[in-house]
């Protein structure tokens, strides 16, 4: 008798098929429950560690960061403000792109508040044939008063140039989107006129033997998984100390 003329006659399924049923049952509870696990293990990383965590970088040196190497980054806060982020960064790394957010995020709070100075440091890596023009391209917008904006602006469009024989014809739009003289802008890029303060950035992360990006010190703790939760964290605590 068929399994379908079985089901009809007794209303219910051969032994075989009720196996088959269950094992079905099984292995989507099985997926379902393994999702769920997935959700909460994702939820539970991306949570900000509280300001006493054990789990927060400290110093692994008392002496401070040596603030005269700041004059060869691009900073943004007030000058006194009590905590000092430093970023070490490429525009070409995808993990630099990946953290961006949280420097964008940064800027608008904690900076803008004044209750932080961020210092941004050059570090073009050799295996990246466009850092550099595109370190260039910032550091020229700087010329223009626009930094920062021209810094997003790379970082949101990094796959569209980071391929390119010559990428300097898109960082010229870019400059015009920005409402910049994008001539002004190529001419700086093509003449190298910022490449000896960008290698004076690069001779810092030598100096205090950072060699990948993106590197994050908040005042002389560096930070071991950049990202916004983390840096918030040890922002917090840090200003409690200082409370």
């Amino acid at each position: 008798m068929g399994e379908a003329k079985r089901r009809q006659a007794t209303g219910k399924r051969s032994p075989v098929s009720e196996r088959k049923h269950r094992r079905t049952l099984l292995i989507g509870l099985a997926a379902v429950v393994g999702v769920l696990v997935l959700v909460a293990l994702l939820w539970w990383v991306t949570q900000p560690p509280g300001a006493t965590s054990d789990d927060l970088p400290v110093a692994t040196s008392n002496r401070p960061f040596p603030s005269s190497y700041d004059s060869v980054g691009v900073s943004i806060g007030a000058v006194d403000a009590p905590i000092v982020v430093r970023e070490f960064a490429d525009y070409q790394c995808p993990a630099c792109a990946r953290f961006a957010p949280a420097s964008e995020k940064l800027r608008a709070t904690y900076v803008k508040e004044g209750k932080v100075r961020l210092v941004f440091f050059d570090l073009p890596l050799r295996q990246h044939r466009n850092a550099m023009p595109a370190a260039l391209a910032a550091r020229c917008a700087a010329d223009q008063k626009a930094f920062w904006p021209m810094q997003d602006k790379l970082y949101e469009s990094q796959s569209d140039w980071e391929g390119l024989s010559d990428p300097v014809p898109a960082f010229a739009r870019y400059a015009d989107e920005l409402g910049l003289d994008s001539r002004r802008l190529s001419r700086c890029i093509e003449t190298d006129l910022h490449r000896d303060v960008i290698n004076q950035s690069v001779g810092v992360s030598q100096k205090i033997k950072v060699a990948s990006t993106p590197t994050v010190y908040v005042n002389n703790i560096r930070l071991t998984r950049p990202g916004w939760a983390q840096m918030q964290a040890v922002i917090e605590r840090e200003l409690s100390g200082q409370r």
